[in-house]
């Protein structure tokens, strides 16, 4: 029992000796071993990898992958027209020399982060104030990004860190700058909206005046027309009664008696108060006697 005893212990001390001595380095990280604070090795292969018991040595892993730096705030900055911009940008970077790295930020990234935030503003602004507003926003936007980044080499080599590239997001105004900038965009587009419905509303009505200008054209010339081809048929309504009438004129004076009494008796409640023996009723009169000429 006692032997049985001494390998199980001579065991759990051999896999205490192994787990203190061992390690393994994914190949997402940088292994970094120390021996009594200072850094005595840098390990980038991955794998298992063995090291000296505690407190001889310890190992510290960094993430080798590629980070991202978002503006943590959002201070203005100048521009050449002393026109205040807020901008967002961000940085993409990596750890390149993790000795430099640990004896600048120690091995929490966000220490790194805390430092680099104000050195990539510092950068911004230096490029942004030799620029107007609209070389940030559009002509230079691209050179604005490539110049701060290689402002930031120097600075990254300091860090222990690569810069990647820079990008900047988004530009914006300062807030009260902003809103009287749209109600200026505003005011110029009612302006030219005003501008449009003005010279529409003309258009309109000289369209309009056209239009009724050439309805009385029309309805004259139709009028002009009407009444030459009415003057046409009377003309030849006459000629076709004097042609008829001459054939038998005591046929036509009956006729035109007819009318006249036709046109004198249309109302029931006429009065007419005439002499009998006058030429009115001469027709009446000699109503026995039949027409001539047939």
């Amino acid at each position: 029992m006692n032997r049985i005893g001494v390998l199980i212990g001579l065991a759990l001390v051999a896999l205490m000796i192994a787990a203190s001595t061992l390690f393994v380095v994914d190949q997402r990280q940088v292994a970094v071993i120390y021996a009594l604070g200072e850094i005595k090795e840098v390990i980038t292969e991955p794998g298992l990898k063995v090291k000296l018991p505690p407190p001889f040595q310890n190992v510290v892993f960094l993430d080798r992958r590629i980070q991202t730096l978002d503006s943590p705030d959002t201070r203005p900055i100048f521009t050449a027209e002393k026109k205040s911009l807020v901008i967002d940008w961000l940085v993409k970077w990596r750890v390149a020399e993790p000795r430099q790295f640990i004896r600048n930020n120690g091995t929490d990234i966000r220490n790194l982060e805390t430092r680099l935030a104000p050195v990539v503003h510092a950068a911004f602004n230096e490029e942004v104030t030799k620029r107007t507003v609209g070389g940030v926003l559009s002509r230079e936007r691209d050179k604005v990004m490539q110049d701060v980044r290689n402002r930031l080499d120097d600075d990254a080599k300091s860090f222990g860190i690569e810069i990647l590239d820079v990008r900047i997001k988004r530009v914006d105004f300062v807030a009260n700058i902003t809103e009287s900038i749209y109600s200026r965009m505003r005011s110029e587009r009612q302006q030219v909206a005003n501008q449009l419905r003005s010279t529409g509303a003309a258009e309109g009505e000289k369209i309009r005046a056209d239009a009724d200008r050439q309805r009385q054209v029309i309805i004259a010339e139709a009028y002009r027309d009407a009444q030459k081809i009415k003057g046409e048929g009377d003309g030849r309504a006459s000629a076709i009664f004097a042609e008829a009438f001459g054939r038998d004129p005591q046929f036509a004076q009956f006729y035109r008696s007819l009318d006249a009494y036709r046109a004198s008796f249309r109302n029931k409640s006429d009065v007419m108060v005439v002499d009998p023996s006058s030429d009115f009723f001469k027709a009446m009169r000699s109503s026995g006697a039949a027409p001539s000429g047939k």
